[in-house]
């Protein structure tokens, strides 16, 4: 039980149980110009009262000031917050300075992924000298630096490129026995791909709760950007949707956004304990996302 002065972590609203989770990630402004941006989005959606948000550090561990500056900023909100934290270019000292300042304000949850190098999911990794080789190492590290930090990692419904279904479910298992508490999925587009790594997952012996990533399509260009910078297979079905409408910008939008509803509302009937929506620091698509799929789904957010 929680004590009644300390905010339940999301692993406590996770084990409750008895509604859906829903919860959304910026990204850090690339100037100071786009802070304005970031906090525009913010205000828009914290009417929709997410269980948590997040601020990454950027796609290859970049801009890292910045996030702890918007990580600091959302807890001064009151809003749950959770820190990134990456591997990438970084070495063990420069993590764990990174740790203790989320420590030292206020941040008490902290996602921990290895991240990608900086031409993408699809680059070989390489650990810096003075680094660390994965996640579960840093899963470690922050639980040794932060041991009150409720943990979250990756997870990845379409196989890892460096890795296979199997492989992947064992790494996220090694992640949880070395501290984490949850997981967040990457980007995917197939329901089936999310139950069939908890079935493997759980098939491990492994409890962790798994919330899908979740981000529509709201452009044609985004199809190869997917593709590129996370290694996410866009399924011919999807791109045929929206081919059909490539030359009508709203008119894709609308598809991706429909679509998008509809993989939540797959995923939620599977089981799914929650929806993480990758907003890209704009409100509009995610709140027009979130209101569809509780039209759809409704009475989930409890």
């Amino acid at each position: 039980m929680t004590s009644p002065t300390r905010k339940p972590t999301i692993a406590d609203l996770l084990a409750a149980g008895g509604r859906r989770l829903h919860s959304f990630e910026f990204m850090p402004p690339r100037s100071e110009e786009d802070v304005y941006r970031l906090w525009s989005a913010t205000d828009a959606l914290a009417p929709l009262d997410p269980d948590f948000i997040s601020v990454t550090y950027g796609a290859n561990g970049s801009r890292r000031d910045r996030t702890l500056r918007c990580s600091q900023h959302m807890v001064s909100t009151g809003l749950r917050t959770v820190g990134h934290l990456t591997a990438v270019d970084q070495g063990v000292a420069d993590l764990e300075r990174m740790v203790a300042d989320y420590a030292d304000s206020g941040i008490d949850h902290i996602l921990a992924i290895r991240g990608d190098m900086p031409g993408g999911a699809t680059e070989p990794w390489v650990a810096r000298a003075d680094g660390l080789p994965n996640a579960t190492e840093l899963v470690k590290l922050v639980r040794r630096v932060h041991p009150e930090a409720c943990i979250g990692v990756g997870a990845f419904p379409d196989t890892h490129p460096a890795g296979s279904p199997d492989l992947d479910a064992r790494i996220l298992v090694d992640k949880y026995e070395a501290g984490a508490s949850f997981a967040i999925t990457q980007l995917f587009f197939v329901a089936d791909h999310w139950s069939r790594l908890v079935e493997r997952v759980r098939a491990l012996g492994c409890p962790i709760p798994i919330i899908p990533g979740i981000m529509p399509i709201t452009s044609y260009g985004q199809i190869c950007r997917f593709t590129e910078l996370a290694g996410t297979v866009v399924p011919d079905e999807v791109v045929a949707r929206v081919d059909q409408v490539k030359d009508d910008k709203a008119a894709v939008r609308r598809v991706g956004i429909e679509m998008a509803a509809e993989l939540c509302c797959q995923l939620l009937d599977a089981g799914a304990p929650g929806l993480h929506y990758f907003t890209l620091n704009r409100s509009r698509a995610t709140t027009e996302l979130h209101a569809m799929v509780t039209r759809l789904r409704p009475g989930l957010w409890g």
